[in-house]
């Protein structure tokens, strides 16, 4: 194939089309090639790129097969390596722990096209191939699990996925700064194993006398038997989170092991954020996968902008805190404008922007000023429990932008999909962005995360408390009467969190009774790496207090909790039946319209009375067919024998009036002759 597609090299032969003798460096992904601003190894390759370095791409490496990850050759400066823009496991599974269906980074949607935790199982191929090139781990995947974390899928205590991939650094977070970085250092002959200085990595050591600003956390080893301590630590990573404030953090392993995490690369100003936005993205999947039928991921954000990435909100089931950060970072309205004229041009664009937003889409600038110069801060959140007397809330940067790229040419309706964070909208004592937000920028429905009803399970998710989104609710409702429009509210709802006993999950199906709600999709609580719900799922004590708190393990118990949010499903009804026995509530259970369930025996004896009474009028009706059958037949008889007797007694007479015809015939002749 050729090179003049625009996209990055994927093969030998493209390589040396471009003149190259050898690549600086091979990106190794767990998903398909896509070259657009959405999928983080089209990011860190191009940025890689407009600093004079050479890069070629191999997607989805068969990991059974150690000659797939030489078809670029040996890069001369390392390979990196990602399992894609989802961690693996999460891409695999549902939180049932059964395999998904199909996998929208892979070409058709085809699934099986990348191994279980495959940034370990990619890199262990590398190092298999070629013993001392340089490994570089970055994504989600590794950036989640950069320390020893609990995972999920194998109910298990892990080491820092540095060890057990057998890689040299992480390069954690969204990694702009830190991988070129990385690259200028290798390029300027440093070793590898001396690569121990670069903010946004992680790397492991023997030697740790030259250290300053540290914190030693706990050993794997004690974590491991004593899951307090694992809680004590993760609470000391999440307050480390900030380039600012954070420290250096040391986790001790076996034989003098050390894994050391620098403190996170700084925010990119906007001026960055617009560079990494301009680069010369082919904005689609590579060519090579047309006649598999494309790479469906590619849909959900063709037609959308980025607008911000990181997040204030704080949810204790998020991750993005240790991927992305608190800091907000914006790009400018002239780079989004720019972009979306791009957009516009598309053959396929159709007058809809799917999306302006970010990981929150209202999140516009800092939660407050002192953030960009000291950080945010450690022990207290910007919205939770209650939002922060230094808040800075204003939607005026962001309702400009919506309203610029209303009036662009060929624009029919600009969407806003991204979660809007309620809490937050509501302390806005301006009304204009709610306003139009409501009149321009709702396809018929808004989704909004209250997760929960109970302040109890609010409290360990780190989420407002539950007034806060009733009185969102009633806002929103108003504001649609008064503009004349008919749009609804979609709340996304979370069952068997941490904190949630089957009495809060029967509060939330009342709740959903008495709005007249039942959810198409209910998300169960997936434990995932480094979010501090997961190690509340693990330990069960939080973090925040180091008290304990209930878990819902137990897949029974998770169906029952999961079942009451759909009550109404006929398939639920048994474990809706259950759960209501358990919570001692049976009085939800009954023909009152505050009822869930009907008692499904009353109506099934019920079924049985009418049955029998159905049967008994059959068994009269067919009995009284059955004399009126019988008495008919004997009428049909005694009519017939009637009818034989006057026919015998009208033959008679018949043949005695033919006798005397016959007479007269006779007496008539001889008068004749």
């Amino acid at each position: 194939m050729s090179i003049a597609n625009g996209f990055l090299p994927i093969c030998m032969e493209e390589v040396e089309e471009l003149g190259i003798k050898q690549l600086d460096f091979v990106y190794v992904t767990g998903d398909a090639y896509v070259d657009h601003p959405s999928f983080g190894h089209a990011i860190i390759t191009r940025i890689l790129q407009s600093h004079g370095y050479t890069v070629g791409i191999i997607a989805q490496p068969d990991w059974k097969d150690d000659k797939s990850i030489t078809v670029l050759g040996e890069p001369r400066l390392g390979f990196l390596v990602s399992s894609g823009n989802m961690d693996s496991m999460v891409n695999h599974y549902y939180v049932s722990k059964k395999h998904r269906e199909s996998d929208a980074y892979t070409p058709g949607g085809a699934p099986y096209k990348r191994p279980d935790h495959a940034t370990v199982v990619y890199s262990n191929l590398i190092r298999r191939t070629y013993r001392n090139i340089p490994i570089i781990i970055g994504g989600i995947e590794a950036s989640l699990r950069r320390m020893a974390h609990y995972d999920y899928w194998s109910d298990s205590f892990k080491r820092s996925i540095l060890l057990d991939s057998q890689a040299d650094l992480i390069s954690y977070g969204m990694g702009e700064k830190s991988i070129v970085e990385i690259a200028d250092a290798l390029n300027s002959g440093i070793a590898v194993k001396d690569i121990s200085f670069i903010p946004g990595t992680v790397y492991k050591t023997k030697d740790i006398s030259g250290l300053y600003n540290h914190e030693i956390l706990p050993s794997y080893d004690d974590m491991k038997a004593d899951k307090k301590k694992y809680a004590s630590s993760f609470k000391i990573q999440h307050d480390n989170t900030d380039p600012f404030t954070g420290k250096v953090l040391v986790e001790p392993y076996p034989n003098g092991v050390y894994v050391v995490q620098n403190i996170p690369q700084p925010p990119l100003t906007m001026q960055e954020m617009d560079d990494v936005y301009a680069l010369p993205y082919q904005r689609t999947y590579h060519p090579i996968y047309e006649k598999d039928g494309g790479i469906p991921a590619i849909k959900e954000v063709k037609f959308s902008l980025i607008s911000n990435r990181g997040c204030f909100g704080g949810c204790n089931f998020c991750a993005l805190t240790f991927h992305q950060s608190r800091t907000i970072q914006v790009r400018s309205h002239e780079s989004i404008i720019e972009e979306a004229k791009m957009i516009i041009e598309d053959p396929e664009f159709k007058g809809y922007i799917h999306d302006v937003g970010g990981p929150t889409a209202n999140f516009r600038h800092p939660s407050c000023e002192k953030q960009m110069t000291v950080g945010v801060c450690k022990h207290r959140q910007c919205l939770f429990p209650k939002p922060c007397p230094n808040l800075h809330v204003d939607h005026s940067d962001y309702l400009n932008l919506l309203r610029k790229l209303r009036e662009l040419p060929k624009v029919k309706k600009v969407f806003v999909r991204s979660g809007i964070r309620f809490d937050y909208l509501m302390q806005d004592k301006n009304d204009t962005f709610m306003k139009e937000l409501v009149e321009h920028h709702i396809s018929g429905q808004l989704k909004v995360a209250p997760e929960h009803i109970c302040d109890a399970v609010l409290s360990k998710m780190g989420k407002p408390e539950n007034a806060v989104y009733e009185a969102f609710t009633e806002k929103y409702k108003r504001l649609n009467q008064k503009l004349g429009k008919n749009q609804f509210l979609v709340p996304y709802l979370m069952s068997s969190h941490p904190g949630s006993t089957i009495k809060e999950a029967v509060a939330l199906a009342e709740y959903l009774r008495d709005i007249g709600y039942m959810p198409e999709q209910v998300q169960d609580f997936y434990p995932t790496p480094s979010t501090m719900s997961t190690v509340m799922y693990y330990t069960g004590l939080d973090p925040h207090t180091m008290k304990s708190v209930y878990v819902c393990r137990n897949p029974h118990e998770k169906a029952l909790q999961r079942a009451l949010i759909q009550y109404r499903n006929p398939k639920n009804y048994d474990l809706v039946k259950e759960a209501l026995t358990l919570a001692g509530r049976t009085d939800l259970i009954g023909f009152d319209k505050k009822c869930l369930i009907r008692p499904r025996n009353f109506a099934k004896n019920q079924q049985d009375t009418d049955g029998n009474k159905r049967s008994q009028n059959n068994k009269s009706k067919n009995t009284k067919q059955k004399n009126t059958s019988k008495n008919n037949h004997r009428s049909t008889v005694k009519n017939k024998n009637t009818n034989v007797a006057n026919t015998n007694k009208n033959n008679s007479q018949n043949r005695r009036n033919v006798s005397n015809m016959k007479g007269t015939v006779k007496k008539s002749s001889r008068k004749t002759r």
